[in-house]
């Protein structure tokens, strides 16, 4: 080879490497395998105060892989074996449970009295409320059309009165109440779902709702927002279409997080949303005959409480649909999961995007994404993923078919459970992680008081780098987080030491329930973004 040749040779060679490496090197976090086979694959996940996690995924895919203890059946039914179990964080352990209805693509929230109460599903189950409160010998408790409407595909959340909202659903433009105040409580139109349904594609289901601290909701669905004063049954503002238009919610499927809020002197100024990935218009009925399409690898982000809020678009280092967006303790956004092409729906997704993207929201534009070291196992459609309150994130599911299928297909049903663990718990940032004293687990709150947190740090403290987060723990399913938030309290400059590596800092609780509703939340002290693991404080 002249040399010529080999110069233009390794020029070619390196702008070919160049098109198909990532765009920044993986620069932290690890997995690790916690159970093979939970014996179902978890397509919902909600974390609850007791550190368990309950999981279930549908009961009409078939016998799953773990059976219902001492010979139960579901009625009516030959099939004995279990749709949903609960997993014990601290002994790696699962317990199979029953669900007696087809809880298939359905919604939910974690009360303030620490029970999961969860809505909808698929046929029989459309109009079921469903309770589960963990213990030992705990199962789930069923009420018969509890819902005034099917909720199949649609979004919950809590309000400050304790209450939850239950927003839309396939061919379902209207939203309800769960509890509800009299037995003649009805459910009430929302045209806004109306407005941006796709017609034979929907892609305004699973809208993102989340609570702005004015009380009313933000809601986007497909590529658009409003805020709406439930109370009035009213759109107080429009706000502007995403740039390109892209849709966003399922099938096309993207993720969403209402971006920390930072409380001040009893406010919160700035008041943020951050809408990542999804698919392409036109993108699911090109999958349905067999062209998949490229995913989105764009974010929209929007100050909703400014006076004249503009979208600010940046680009991901990998597109992503069907991923899910994850507060950490630090207050960083985890978007993990997904595929690189296609849509949501059975056998519509393809090429698995197995890196973990962090975005840290207060760095400079352009320097917001880190890329996290892969997994192993492809997470695709109808996988689930939540914080652990020792910061790991917890991973399961991924089923694109309408049965269990293990063999002979592109992406085979996932039963294996997962953690990641970001960057922060490295061995290396050990000697900087906080670890709270007190007070213990299981603490009251009350709006505006002060608690004294005592915490140690072994390592070299910057006590201007101290900072006491709040996170309600969501309920995960594809590919949204419903009623998830992360409060930085306020603590001023009030962290000192007090002993050799022991120090003190006093954060101020929440204002009202417009900026935390009532209910279980993890807090953690946070030392150079590194968070101490978590501990359960209730606010009342």
């Amino acid at each position: 080879m002249t040399l010529f040749c080999f110069v233009i040779y390794h020029h070619l060679l390196f702008f070919f490497l160049l098109l198909h490496a990532p765009l920044c090197p993986a620069d932290g976090g690890s997995w690790s395998i916690l159970l093979p086979s939970i014996g179902i694959s978890a397509m919902h996940m909600q974390l609850l105060p007791n550190d368990r996690v309950v999981m279930f995924d549908r009961t009409d895919f078939g016998t799953s892989q773990i059976s219902l203890p001492k010979g139960k059946c579901r009625y009516n039914s030959t099939d004995c074996s279990a749709h949903s179990v609960e997993y014990d964080v601290a002994s790696n352990s699962i317990r199979p449970l029953m669900v007696l209805t087809d809880v298939w693509c359905s919604s939910g929230v974690l009360m303030p009295n620490g029970r999961l109460t969860q809505t909808g599903g698929w046929g029989e189950g459309s109009r079921v409320v469903r309770n589960y409160k963990s213990c030992d010998t705990c199962d789930w408790e069923e009420r018969q059309n509890g819902l005034n409407q099917p909720r199949w595909y649609a979004t919950n959340h809590i309000l400050p009165d304790g209450r939850q909202i239950i927003i839309g659903g396939r061919e379902t433009p209207n939203f309800e109440f769960y509890p509800k105040m009299s037995s003649t409580e009805d459910s009430y139109d929302l045209p806004f779902l109306v407005q941006t349904n796709d017609p034979s594609v929907e892609n305004n289901l699973y809208p993102f709702v989340f609570l702005n601290p004015d009380g009313n909701l933000f809601i986007f669905a497909n590529n658009r927002a409003i805020l709406f004063d439930y109370s009035k049954n009213q759109v107080v503002r429009t706000y502007p279409t995403m740039p390109g238009g892209q849709p966003r919610n399922y099938p096309s499927t993207g993720s969403a997080v209402l971006l920390p809020l930072e409380i001040k002197q009893g406010m919160v100024g700035t008041v943020e949303v951050l809408i990542c990935g999804g698919a392409p218009k036109g993108a699911f009925l090109n999958a349905l005959n067999g062209i998949f399409d490229g995913a989105l690898d764009t974010c929209g982000r929007i100050s909703i409480s400014d006076q004249n809020p503009k979208w600010m678009m940046e680009t991901m280092p990998l597109a992503r649909v069907v991923g899910n967006m994850l507060l950490l303790p630090n207050g960083h956004v985890l978007n993990i999961n997904g595929a690189s092409a296609g849509t949501a729906g059975w056998e519509l997704g393809r090429n698995p995007v197995l890196n973990p993207v962090v975005y840290q929201p207060a760095s400079p534009v352009g320097s917001r994404f880190r890329m996290q070291n892969p997994s192993t196992k492809p997470r695709v459609y109808h996988s689930t993923a939540v914080l652990l309150r020792d910061g790991r994130v917890l991973v399961g599911g991924s089923n694109p078919h309408e049965k269990y299928v293990f063999a002979n297909v592109l992406y085979p049903t996932e039963l294996s459970l997962e953690a990641f663990s970001p960057s922060y718990l490295d061995p290396s940032s050990s000697t900087l992680r906080p670890n709270i004293i007190l007070p213990k687990s299981k603490t009251k709150m009350q709006y505006g008081k002060g608690m004294v947190i005592e915490f140690t740090i072994p390592g070299l403290v910057d006590l201007n780098l101290i900072s006491v987060t709040m996170l309600a723990p969501p309920f995960n399913t594809h590919s949204f987080s419903m009623n998830h938030r992360l409060l930085i309290l306020d603590s001023g400059n009030s962290t000192k030491a007090v002993g050799q590596s022991y120090y003190t800092v006093e954060a101020i609780a929440p204002p009202s329930g417009n900026i935390a509703p009532a209910g279980n939340y993890l807090l953690f002290v946070v030392h150079k973004e590194i968070p101490s693991p978590g501990i359960w404080v209730r606010i009342q």
